[in-house]
């Protein structure tokens, strides 16, 4: 008995030794995970389909499926099945910000990853591909940027369009007058009173905004695209880490097809709470990616 005993006690000081190599070995957001006991995602709160509430005030979307299944990924990781997950809305202005500090651990929503971007953050590979137009009224007969000269639009504050919205003024003389809105919800009331006579945005988000308006029928998506828009899950840069779980657990959905299951459950389906349809089957840009994932921020490179 003294010697299964030992034997015993031999065990478990070497299955806590090799939990103790496992600890020291983590880096970055996981290794802050482990030790806080809690993982926090940051989410939108009116980002049909990709991240909003249902009506139970819970965050939902296709960003947060894929985002959950990263979060069971890192369970698996730590052998932590019961840890805690905390969510945190944020809006284009204060994700990044948020995710610097260490408020949140990583971001799921519309974010797009490009150059500039990835000066401050990191993204996983890509799990859309969305490019900037024009949402306007149809009785306007808007068809490009050159029939909003001199007019006033609207655009999310903190987002790319900003930028290429005051591009194109200077490139082209356009005169518009650019207002900022906090998210979807002020964007569109911005301009169903008459404060703007365009929403400028990514043309998926915009499709959602329609899908969820009082009158859907009077709107439409107007303009070539004025920009390719990758999305990505947001994350912490030089985490090397961590990004390499997102990667592959974002992989293996892509490979295993489990990736169509989740797009149509958001862009094909009714979805709650509303029931709203999408109505939008993956484009061809995303599925490239699934053929061959990329976290890439050339546009080219979705062409």
């Amino acid at each position: 008995m003294k010697k299964k005993g030992l034997l015993g006690a031999g065990i478990c000081v070497l299955a806590a030794w090799v939990s103790l190599v496992n600890a020291q070995e983590l880096e970055g957001t996981l290794k802050k995970v482990a030790d806080s006991g809690s993982i926090t995602v940051g989410h939108r709160d009116g980002g049909i389909p990709f991240s909003y509430y249902d009506d139970k005030q819970q965050p939902v979307g296709y960003a947060m499926d894929l985002c959950g299944k990263v979060v069971d990924a890192v369970k698996a990781k730590l052998g932590k099945p019961d840890l805690k997950v905390e969510y945190v809305p944020v809006t284009g202005t204060t994700r990044i910000p948020l995710l610097a500090n260490g408020t949140i651990d990583m971001e799921c929503g519309t974010t797009t990853n490009n150059a500039e971007r990835q000066r401050q953050v990191a993204f996983s590979t890509t799990y859309f591909v969305a490019g900037v137009r024009i949402m306007a009224k149809k009785a306007d007969h808007i068809t490009s940027l050159q029939d909003l000269k001199g007019k006033t639009i609207v655009t999310p504050a903190g987002t790319t369009s900003v930028r290429l919205l005051n591009e194109a003024n200077n490139k082209d003389d356009l005169g518009m007058r650019i207002l900022s809105a906090k998210d979807n919800a002020e964007a569109l009331l911005t301009v169903e009173t008459g404060r703007a006579v365009a929403y400028v945005f990514d043309d998926v988000s915009l499709a959602g905004v329609i899908a969820s308006s009082r009158s859907p029928e009077i709107w439409e998506i107007v303009g070539d695209a004025l920009s390719v828009e990758p999305y990505g899950i947001m994350l912490r840069r030089n985490d090397a880490q961590f990004k390499a779980l997102a990667d592959e657990t974002l992989g293996a959905l892509y490979a295993s097809g489990e990736i169509n299951a989740i797009y149509d459950k958001w862009f094909l389906q009714p979805i709650p709470p509303r029931g709203i349809l999408m109505n939008l089957p993956m484009s061809e840009q995303l599925k490239k990616v699934v053929a061959a994932p990329t976290d890439s921020a050339d546009p080219q490179v979705y062409q």
